[in-house]
């Protein structure tokens, strides 16, 4: 048995469904053992019901106003204090933009490796055993820890999230954070949809096929329906059709949905990298001989604006009747 210690995370008052999919990664490694949720900021006692359904022990919640907005300095300072009372056998952090900036940092301040981007967990004869792409997703590596304490980050929508509903103890804990470089004045958030990319079911994609910023929303209309987010290749955010926040590849997000709609999108390698371990994916495209083609599940060679508008409307029939 193990004791497992998980970061969550919330955004925009909601918690974020791959902490979720940490816990029930926890509760494989921890094998009958103790699993400790840590949620951060003023809010923090909000997710304590939804946390315990899902498999924590036990919560700390570190309802500090300087952890309602991240900061490098503040988090790894609250989060290095939980760890040094707790001394886990184990933590698992979301593979989100504060996880990849933290972990790194908590890894070399204990000495520990880390294992990024997991997308499964699994316990053989006692190791832990974590799946990972590698080469943009082309191949998956198996990596246990050898030495120290497994550490790893859990990339969103891989694995299944299960209820584990048990006793809960709730420590409302106290920490001292100081020195701090970097203070947050201000956040302005870009307007992408209600949809988080990196955790949304469905993806609606455009490419330089758009043609324009206004050839987005046809995009966004169905993205709406099926309660998905729009995302976009390189070459649309290079065109200036839309913002860089809503680019998927490799240097981009990675997105891993049920359903992916490529929709004017050529399939350079470079954006497969960052679709190609969607569930489904449905390429649109005029040119049959499109890349894009080779790795569809399905195909649809058309102009996606006589193409998107028809599936908007059958999408708006089945679900009226749902």
């Amino acid at each position: 048995m193990r004791k497992v210690l998980v970061l969550t995370e919330a955004k925009a008052g909601n918690l974020r469904s791959v902490s979720l999919e940490a816990l029930t990664a926890a509760h494989r490694i921890a094998e009958g053992g103790e699993i400790i949720a840590v949620t951060l900021g003023s809010d923090a006692t909000q997710y304590a019901n939804v946390l315990g359904k899902h498999g924590a022990n036990k919560i700390y919640i570190i309802g500090n106003k300087v952890l309602d907005v991240y900061t490098t300095d503040a988090y790894s300072q609250a989060l290095r204090q939980v760890i040094d009372v707790v001394q886990p056998d184990a933590i698992l952090m979301p593979h989100t933009a504060i996880g990849k900036d933290l972990a790194p940092r908590i890894a070399a301040r204990y000495g520990l490796g880390l294992v990024s981007d997991v997308i499964d967990v699994q316990v053989d004869n006692g190791d832990v055993i974590f799946t990972r792409p590698i080469y943009s997703g082309k191949a998956f590596e198996k990596k246990k820890v050898v030495s120290g304490i497994p550490f790893a980050t859990v990339r969103p929508n891989n694995i299944p999230v299960e209820e584990i509903s048990g006793t809960i103890e709730i420590v409302h804990f106290n920490v001292d954070i100081k020195d701090l470089r970097t203070i947050v004045k201000e956040v302005v958030h870009k307007t992408t949809g209600d949809v988080d990319l990196s955790e949304a079911k469905v993806v609606i994609s455009g490419g330089r096929g758009v043609k324009s910023a206004e050839g987005f929303k046809p995009l966004q209309e169905l993205a709406d329906i099926l309660d998905g987010a729009v995302g976009a290749s390189r070459g649309a955010c290079d065109a200036e059709y839309c913002d860089y926040s809503l680019q998927i590849g490799q240097t981009g997000k990675v997105v891993t949905p049920d359903l992916y709609i490529a929709c004017g999108i050529s399939g350079a390698i470079q954006h497969l990298a960052g679709m190609s371990n969607a569930k489904i994916v449905v390429a649109i495209n005029k040119d049959p001989e499109a890349p894009i083609f080779q790795v569809a599940d399905y195909g649809i060679v058309g102009d996606l604006f006589e193409v998107i508008p028809l599936l908007t409307e059958e999408f708006k029939k089945v679900l009226a009747h749902v």
